[in-house]
C-alpha cells in the first residue's frame, strides 16, 4: 500500500472511531476528487451541493464502511454518483456527460496516444472537454484519473465488469487527446499551465499511473 492510501486508511479508521480531526483529514484528501466527480455529473452549478449530500451520508453510514483507502474512494464515489443521479432526476434532466460521438469522430486525429490530454488533465478546460465525451467513457476516466479508483473498484461503482471500464478509459484519454489537439482554442495558455503546475500535480501523477495501468491491461 503506497503512503498517501495508508495514511488515508489510518485516518478513515481513526473516523469511525469517533476522532472528528481524523474525519477532516479524510474530507480534504477525498473531497477535490469527488468534486471533480460530481461536476461531470451534474455541472459546475450543483456539484458543490451534491458533493454535500453526499458527505451527509458518507458521515451518517461511516460505522458501517470497511475497507482500505481504495475501497473507501470507491465507496465515496458510489454514494456521490446516487446522489449526482438522484439529483438529475429530480431535475428532470441529462447527466452533465455524455457527448455526441460523431463530432468527436469528424475531429481531426493527429496524436496516436493521449500525450497531449494528459498535460491538460487537472485544468477546469480538460473538465469540460471530458463532458464531450460519451457518458461511459467519460465516467470511466474521472473515476480512473481523477478520483483515482482502479479498474475493479471504478467497475464497482459504475455496476460494469473491470475490463469493461479499462476500455472505456483507454478510448476516452485517446478521445480526450484528440479534443485537446484539434479544440478551437489550441495549446492551454500560460494561465492554464500555471494552474498545472500550482493544483494538477496530484492529478497529472495519477493520471500517468492510469494510463500506464490500462495500456498494460489492454
Amino acid at each position: 500500500m503506497e503512503g498517501d492510501d495508508a495514511e488515508l486508511t489510518v485516518a478513515v479508521r481513526a473516523a469511525q472511531s469517533g476522532d472528528e480531526t481524523a474525519f477532516r483529514t479524510v474530507y480534504r484528501t477525498v473531497q477535490p476528487r469527488l468534486l471533480g466527480y460530481v461536476r461531470t455529473l451534474v455541472g459546475e452549478a450543483d456539484a458543490e451541493d451534491v458533493a454535500s449530500e453526499a458527505w451527509l451520508q458518507i458521515a451518517r453510514d461511516l460505522e458501517r464502511f470497511t475497507g482500505d483507502a481504495d475501497r473507501f474512494r470507491g465507496w465515496a464515489a458510489t454514494i456521490a454518483r446516487n446522489r449526482a443521479l438522484d439529483h438529475i432526476r429530480m431535475r428532470g434532466r441529462r447527466p452533465a456527460i455524455g457527448g455526441d460521438e460523431s463530432e468527436l469522430a469528424a475531429r481531426a486525429a493527429d496524436a496516436d496516444t493521449a500525450g497531449e490530454a494528459l498535460e491538460a488533465l487537472g485544468t477546469g478546460r480538460t473538465l469540460a472537454l471530458i463532458a464531450q465525451l460519451p457518458q461511459d467513457q467519460a465516467e470511466a476516466v474521472v473515476l480512473r484519473v481523477v478520483v483515482g479508483l482502479d479498474a475493479k473498484s471504478a467497475a464497482g461503482v459504475l455496476g460494469k465488469r473491470p475490463g469493461a471500464v479499462r476500455t472505456a478509459a483507454h478510448r476516452g484519454l485517446r478521445r480526450l487527446a484528440e479534443l485537446v489537439t484539434a479544440g478551437p482554442g489550441g495549446p492551454p495558455a500560460t494561465g492554464a499551465g500555471q494552474d498545472r503546475r500550482a493544483g494538477g500535480a496530484t492529478v497529472s501523477s495519477g493520471v500517468t499511473q492510469t494510463r500506464a495501468r490500462t495500456q498494460k491491461d489492454m
